[in-house]
């Protein structure tokens, strides 16, 4: 350490290996050491104190020895983008506090995600789901087709059959809290199912799992789903009616705003036409829905119609469920889309939000607040399903605060800049939720 005197020196913190991601719930490990340089007093027997905090998470204190690379670990609890952050101690003399602390940007990731697939019957619909889900490499498939129901009799033996039977016992009851999404596609109530084991998926749901539902036909029939236990948590009941005739899907006002359908329309393969829809393909049947008399499950949020079909009546509904996440699409014509009738439509993308949105992907919360750095500041967002965003306080850290003013940029979106702001690690709250952000090199 050259200054020019011979008694400075200086303590800093310095990262020999990061992750750049890191398994949910998976112990992650940093190689840091402190390093003293210079004129420096002899080094406690105990160690210096080290501090690393993930995001507004209470921060650890360890003790490390002074001038050897030493191993931490530490879990992410969030998917998505987490900010690590080291600190040692500032000590009497040393000559500047500003190397005391490091920040790490590690990517919070899942390690599998498990879908459990069923199919009512074959139809030409479920290759969409399967391709979709198949193509994730991230995403474990368990895919079954009910291709010969118990009211089937053909004379067939059962020993000739070169069929699996269904493991309704192991998927709904003894595995079921493996899944991380039950599909129920154009399923029925056939006997196959017992009551008891769709109570379990209620329940599944309650305390954190997620299910959608694809219906046809059969679910405005004396055979749906919604007559089950699981229709305690579904967002909207079957009328019995079944519209056949052409539409063009709809986002409403507050699917705009929503993550799953927000900026959908741009991703139409043609403009908009004259009378205002959207300009992708049509779709030729719904199953009528409308809300309950009563919810069932006491657990039940409210219901959010994002798109709606023929008259305005809903066609894709999400709520939330206790812990859980429902979605119910009324309609099973969605592949249209991607036979590109009519030119089409975002088929896989609509779907594919879908189902990370049930299954809690952090970037398709409804309310959400993060910030992004540029040069010498932040800017602020704020995703929100009401009309305001509330001010937004800002820890420096130096522990000095601010107040920002998100303003309207787009439907359920708010920002604002804040410029002028020195190098580390914010925090930001709204009174609701908080969030950490870096200024400079992370």
């Amino acid at each position: 350490l050259l200054t020019g005197n011979a008694d400075d020196w200086d303590r800093r913190i310095v990262v020999h290996n990061a992750p750049t991601f890191g398994i949910l719930g998976e112990p992650a490990r940093l190689v840091v050491s402190v390093e003293d340089e210079g004129a420096a007093p002899p080094p406690p027997d105990e160690g210096v104190l080290v501090r690393l905090s993930v995001d507004v998470a209470p921060a650890r204190e360890f003790r490390l020895p002074i001038g050897r690379p030493v191993e931490i670990p530490f879990e992410l609890d969030h998917g998505g983008r987490n900010l690590v952050r080291l600190e040692v101690a500032p000590a009497p003399g040393e000559l500047s506090h500003a190397n005391n602390s490091a920040l790490i940007d590690v990517n919070g990731v899942r390690d599998r995600l498990r879908v459990l697939l069923v199919s009512g019957a074959p139809h030409v619909g479920e290759r969409t789901w399967r391709n979709l889900l198949k193509s994730d490499s991230a995403v474990d498939l368990v895919h079954f087709t009910i291709l010969r129901p118990p009211e089937k009799h053909d004379g067939v033996p059962v020993d000739e059959l070169s069929l699996i039977a269904f493991p309704t016992r192991e998927l709904f009851i003894d595995k079921i809290d493996e899944f991380d999404l039950i599909i129920f596609d154009r399923y029925r109530l056939r006997g196959i199912l017992p009551n008891i084991y769709l109570d379990n998926v209620r329940r599944y749901v309650e305390d954190g799992g997620a299910v959608l539902v694809t219906a046809g036909p059969d679910f405005a029939s004396a055979a749906s789903l919604a007559r089950s236990p699981l229709g305690d948590v579904l967002p909207m009941r079957p009328t019995g009616r079944v519209i056949e005739k052409g539409f063009r899907p709809r986002v409403t006002e507050l699917g705009r705003r929503h993550p799953v359908t927000e900026a959908l329309e741009a991703l139409a393969p043609a403009r908009p036409r004259a009378d205002g829809a959207p300009g992708w393909g049509r779709w030729f049947r719904q199953i009528e829905i409308a809300p309950a008399d009563r919810q069932a499950s006491p657990a039940a949020g409210a219901a959010q119609t994002v798109m709606s079909g023929v008259d305005d009546k809903p066609l894709l509904v999400l709520q939330r469920v206790g812990k859980g996440r429902v979605a119910l699409l009324a309609s099973d014509h969605a592949w249209l889309w991607h036979r590109g009738f009519e030119g089409g439509g975002p088929q896989l993308e609509l779907l594919r939000r879908l189902a990370h949105w049930t299954m809690k992907e952090p970037r398709l919360e409804e309310e959400a607040l993060w910030a992004e750095a540029r040069p010498g500041g932040l800017t602020i967002w704020r995703r929100t399903m009401g009309d305001t965003a509330a001010d937004v306080t800002l820890t420096g850290p130096d522990g000095t605060t601010r107040t920002a003013t998100p303003a309207p940029r787009g439907p359920g979106r708010f920002a604002v800049d804040v410029d002028g702001l020195p190098d580390g690690i914010y925090a930001l709250d709204d009174g609701t939720l908080r969030a950490v952000a870096a200024v400079g090199a992370a």
